[in-house]
């Protein structure tokens, strides 16, 4: 017994396909109540655990200002925490390897982000409306055979 279909909405009425749904996030912890989650940039690699205290960070088994030295470096940790309103209500302790300062700074930012999500899936649309929770995936560029650099040439002599 074949049905006839003339539009898409037919189609849905035959498979019984109910229309999707947007995802529920729920909240993640580990047994020690903490979230935790790893945020990438460049090179770099951070591995964040969050749980709620008196707005500390730690990166490295140092203080973050000792680490990050940079005044902007030290913003770009703080603007997801800004963002939520949470800036006083979580510890953080943060691992960090590969890449340089820059890089390990856009990394923790992100995975500070991402471990706010997991303890609190309410902030998930406000840091996502700030771009927190994007990976920036721009790398560096190879190196050409041929060439200086990735686009640079060697220098032109006309004799």
């Amino acid at each position: 017994m074949a049905q006839e279909t003339k539009s898409l909405e037919d189609l849905g009425e035959i498979k019984g396909v109910v229309a999707a749904e947007a995802p529920v996030h729920v909240q993640k912890l580990d047994s020690l109540g903490r979230a935790y989650a790893t945020g990438k940039r460049k090179n770099a690699v951070a591995r964040v655990w969050i749980k709620p205290g008196r707005g500390t960070i730690t990166v490295n088994a140092k203080d973050y200002t000792a680490y990050f030295a940079r005044p902007v470096l030290q913003m770009l940790l703080q603007q997801p925490l800004a963002a939520a309103n949470r800036a006083t209500q979580y510890d953080i302790n943060v691992t960090v390897h590969g890449g340089g300062l820059s890089g390990q700074a856009g990394a923790v930012r992100h995975g500070i982000s991402k471990a706010l999500t997991y303890f609190e899936p309410d902030l998930r649309s406000v840091l996502k409306k700030g771009g927190f929770l994007t990976r920036d995936s721009r790398v560096v560029e190879r190196k050409k055979y041929g060439r200086a650099k990735a686009r640079r040439s060697f220098q032109f002599s006309k004799r």
